[in-house]
């Protein structure tokens, strides 16, 4: 198991997180129930922080990355922690605001912003948008001019980088829905084109290789060609950015064959590709750039964990065993999406040996309702609380009432104290749209 401080096995042989027996907590909250260390997660913005205020002379902004896990308490944390946050659609938006972040510190992203998403951030005072097509330009420069605003934007560009990642979370490919390429000469035009709006401030670019990535060398090579494509512009179009958005990505445990790394540990991520910014500046002759980074997964991912109940057992002789848990896909479909590997343990009996491997299966009338595969484990009994780790990220943000499931609850806990972030839901959350048409009732 990756261990930290705040996450170990107790003297009852119990898994315990932040202080708080799991054992206890599926007792109190039932299950399933996600659990997040506020402690770690405030160690991880401060390692980022405080890497750029020490490397970089504090040029630059850490943004927490609201994909991977949304909510009203994890932006009031954000702003405590002095970060900003990256948004990628009107709910993400309005979370942010509803939670009192400051709007001046928000970046928007997204591929293909709605009209009234872009309307909305308008409104609301949001400090920089990220640019991702022509008619997102255009329709950006009308809003401004009648809203009597002119908007900070990047332009995402695609820098051909190749991360060694699950190809469905590459996104710097040439071949990606994402960003202008640099080497098409689109990111140029593109630059060029925004360069003419009247409405629109162009600070920069923001690049983004993909997620999962433990290749430092990865990042330093997106940052260079990045720094490269700057020097370009100032060259053929006189415009010398003053931005550069690296985005994030950084690679976090979920097994053993995974890199186990520290809190400190990451701050080499940054560390690298600020070295190479400063290089590539002084090589390229172009000034130093404000730089901002996007972890989220790397900042809340190994903050999580998940509590389920053990349910149906099902041994098939020779073929097969499954431990079925009162969770599923539902609250966790990143197996059923990209065979992604957890690790898994009793938190009741966390410290017995391994006697069996088995397939942890959910309860969905689904037959891909899977969320690991050949986990070693205590012989399973009805009752065990199984505990999954480092589902911080991407578990509750792509939840859904499959089968009309609850998505369960969050709660934070530090120093031996838990309390929800997240109420659980009832029968009536889970109809409160539906509508009867006259006819039918």
């Amino acid at each position: 198991m990756n261990t930290r401080e705040t996450l170990k096995i107790n003297s009852k042989g119990h898994l315990e997180i932040g202080g708080c027996d799991t054992v206890e907590l599926a007792a109190r909250f039932g299950t399933p129930l996600y659990v997040f260390d506020e402690k770690y997660i405030r160690d991880m913005m401060r390692v980022y922080r405080d890497t750029i205020e020490n490397e970089y002379d504090g040029k630059g902004l850490v943004l927490y990355a609201s994909k991977a896990f949304s909510c009203l308490a994890m932006y009031r944390i954000a702003a405590q922690e002095n970060i900003g946050a990256d948004v990628v659609s009107g709910g993400e938006l309005y979370t942010a605001l509803k939670a009192g972040f400051p709007a001046e510190k928000i970046y928007m992203h997204g591929n293909n912003k709605l009209p009234a998403e872009l309307k909305y951030a308008v409104a609301s005072g949001v400090g920089t948008i990220v640019l991702d097509a022509y008619d997102e330009a255009d329709m950006l420069d009308e809003l401004c001019a009648k809203a009597g605003r002119k908007q900070d934007v990047l332009i995402r560009i695609n820098p051909g980088v190749e991360a060694h990642t699950h190809a469905f979370v590459q996104t710097a490919r040439t071949d990606s829905k994402f960003g202008f390429s640099v080497s098409d000469g689109t990111a140029e035009r593109m630059t060029e084109y925004v360069l003419k709006k009247s409405n629109l401030n162009l600070k920069g670019y923001h690049c983004h290789i993909g997620s999962q990535i433990f290749e430092k060398q990865s990042f330093v090579l997106a940052a260079g060609k990045a720094m490269d494509f700057m020097a370009q512009v100032k060259g053929k179009c006189g415009f010398e950015a003053d931005t550069l958005n690296i985005g994030g990505g950084f690679g976090i445990w979920y097994i053993d064959e995974d890199a186990k790394t520290d809190v400190q540990g990451y701050a080499a991520y940054l560390k690298a590709l600020i070295a190479e910014v400063k290089r590539k500046s002084d090589e390229l002759g172009i000034a130093r750039p404000f730089i901002v980074i996007e972890p989220g997964r790397s900042i809340v991912g190994e903050a999580g964990i998940t509590l389920y109940t053990v349910g149906a057992i099902k041994d098939i002789p020779g073929v097969k065993k499954y431990v079925a848990i009162d969770g599923g896909m539902f609250d966790n479909p990143r197996y059923a999406l990209y065979q992604s590997r957890y690790t898994v343990l009793f938190a009741n009996r966390a410290n017995e040996p391994c006697t069996e491997k088995v397939t942890i299966a959910g309860k969905c009338c689904e037959s891909g309702d899977i969320i690991a595969v050949d986990v070693p484990l205590p012989q399973a009994k009805r009752g065990d609380i199984a505990a999954v780790l480092s589902t911080g990220a991407y578990n509750y943000s792509m939840a859904s009432n499959y089968n009309r499931n609850f998505i369960p609850p969050a709660v934070l806990v530090k120093d031996g104290k838990a309390e929800y972030i997240i109420r659980p839901q009832t029968y009536e959350d889970i109809i409160r749209n539906d509508v009867l048409p006259d006819d039918l009732k």
